[in-house]
């Protein structure tokens, strides 16, 4: 597998771009800003999107990707998620009032898109790549995901918060490569990272002293104007992982 960070940012601003990482190049997983990355032929070789949850900051270029290539495709694009989160794409994004309902376009028959649901522990294999949506623990419903070349593995964490349902699974994974995992909040912001279920470098280390494996671990929407605050803030820790700041551009190959 070939793993591409679009964007890790928690926002936008300059060359920031938000959650969306492309695998190979037929699967995208969210679709924050960073999908803007693409060229057109790029984003229409794109068949299937897996997405953590409903917030905008990962879902926002779902409309303008489809809307963009849904004509040049001979297939409908395939969106799998959480029952909850295509509840919300259906009655918030894909309404007719914000947007057009693309699962019904140009008809119901053959639509430029289809929604797939999946449960948290389902495994989707594509082409001998195994994707596992994993426990997240955030405001909304939302996943993780685990990506299996079947060589090697790696996770990304999604929006999530003290999750000791995430490191069961992950201390079972023998493969494991790549950890990618969130950090949103500065340590002066605990209270606040608490509230809307995402990490702060305190937090992240009570969490990383919960996993038992070995992985080179990257730090993933950090908020803008605070990103050197927060990887200061994990660098001080005693941490055995030495988490590294993950980067637009970044490819891994497991």
């Amino acid at each position: 597998m070939k793993f591409r960070v679009l964007g890790c940012s928690g926002g936008i601003g300059g060359n920031l771009h938000t959650t969306s990482f492309l695998l190979d190049n037929d699967v995208l997983i969210d679709a924050g800003t960073g999908v803007s990355e693409l060229s057109l032929t790029e984003l229409s070789m794109i068949d299937h999107i897996f997405i953590t949850h409903s917030h905008l900051d990962h879902i926002a270029c779902i409309p303008l990707l489809i809307d963009s290539v849904g004509f040049m495709r001979t297939q409908p694009l395939t969106i799998y998620a959480l029952a909850e989160t295509i509840d919300a794409l259906k009655q918030h994004i894909f309404n007719w009032k914000i947007w057009p309902d693309f699962s019904e376009i140009p008809s119901a028959q053959q639509p430029f898109m289809r929604y797939q649901e999946i449960a948290i522990g389902e495994k989707i294999i594509l082409q001998d790549r195994a994707i596992t949506a994993l426990p997240a623990n955030h405001v909304v419903p939302a996943v993780g995901y685990h990506f299996d070349s079947g060589t090697a593995s790696l996770v990304f964490s999604g929006d999530t918060t003290t999750n000791d349902a995430l490191w069961k699974t992950v201390n079972q994974i023998k493969n494991l490569r790549h950890m990618i995992i969130e950090t949103a909040f500065s340590n002066s912001e605990r209270e606040l990272a608490i509230l809307s279920k995402h990490l702060c470098p305190s937090l992240l280390v009570e969490e990383l002293a919960k996993f038992t494996g070995q992985a080179d671990i990257y730090i993933t929407h950090l908020k803008p104007g605070e990103m050197e605050l927060i990887m200061r803030e994990i660098d001080s820790t005693t941490t055995r992982q030495h988490p590294k700041m993950l980067f637009n551009n970044q490819v891994f190959e497991f």
